[in-house]
């Protein structure tokens, strides 16, 4: 088993997770982390070691996407760089449409992924600039 760098399957693993954002899927999303896993932002880091803690942590996500009526959500993926034998950091820029078909800016995130399973989860998240 090998660090995921191929697009095909990051982008597949990042269209997921949109989905699961936009829709607020919290099993889904849960599913998308290693655990324990990192959110690293400049305020704050908060760790989570259960797919309970992960969901919770999304909770308030899903009606903010509502409330800005997000209905869809596109990972750019900016930078793929492997890291050791399973592990990969992944630049992110997203991009948000609304229910008027309007593109939405987003942020941007590096995301250090874990291959397991032959599948990409997150360990780490770090809000960039």
């Amino acid at each position: 088993m090998n660090a995921s760098t191929d697009l095909d399957t990051l982008a597949d693993f990042f269209d997921r997770y949109g989905v699961a954002l936009v829709s607020g899927d919290l099993p889904a999303l849960a599913g998308c982390y290693a655990l324990p896993g990192l959110v690293v932002a400049d305020t704050y880091s908060f760790s989570f070691t259960s797919p309970a803690a992960v969901a919770l942590s999304f909770v308030g996500a899903a009606p903010d996407y509502q409330d800005r009526e997000l209905v869809a959500a596109h990972a750019r993926i900016e930078d793929v760089q492997p890291v050791s034998a399973l592990l990969t950091m992944v630049a992110v820029e997203w991009e948000f449409l609304d229910s008027r078909g309007c593109s939405v800016p987003g942020e941007r995130y590096r995301y250090l992924l874990r291959t397991a399973d032959s599948e990409p989860v997150i360990c780490t998240v770090v809000r960039t600039a």
